[in-house]
């Protein structure tokens, strides 16, 4: 038991772990705020440019069961799916910003290629071309 208590503090103390923990956390709370942006900025916009009744009630009666009207909710679907682009398109953007930070210290960090080693790589490219 002692190892596999040792095993486990092992791989939950890794550096990769405790950033997917905060990468969750901080996920869930942005999730949060795109969700209330939607429901309480965007989708009453729309329902006001559109002059209809708050999205989140749009539904379609597509039949009945038991004396009751079932229901086909697609206005909280809607506000599900810009919840959704809203979201991939800001994970896109900070992935974006973050490969330029990569790059841009991959080629901070490449060594500069001495005389010699230019001078052979284009003997080699005329080579190559003819």
């Amino acid at each position: 038991m002692k190892q596999f208590i040792e095993d486990f503090k092992s791989f939950a103390l890794r550096g990769n772990v405790l950033d997917l923990a905060v990468g969750v956390v901080i996920g869930g709370a942005f999730s949060k705020i795109v969700s209330s942006l939607v429901e309480d900025i965007i989708t009453p916009l729309i329902s006001t440019v559109l002059n209809t009744s708050e999205m989140a009630s749009w539904t379609m009666v597509i039949g009945s069961s038991n004396g009751e009207d079932v229901l086909l909710k697609y206005g909280s679907f809607i506000q599900n799916i810009i919840d959704f682009v809203l979201i991939a398109f800001c994970i896109f953007v900070a992935i974006r910003i973050i490969g330029k930070f990569t790059r841009k210290e991959k080629q901070e960090a490449a060594p500069a290629k001495s005389a010699e080693i230019v001078i052979l790589e284009e003997i080699r490219d005329a080579i190559k071309s003819k």
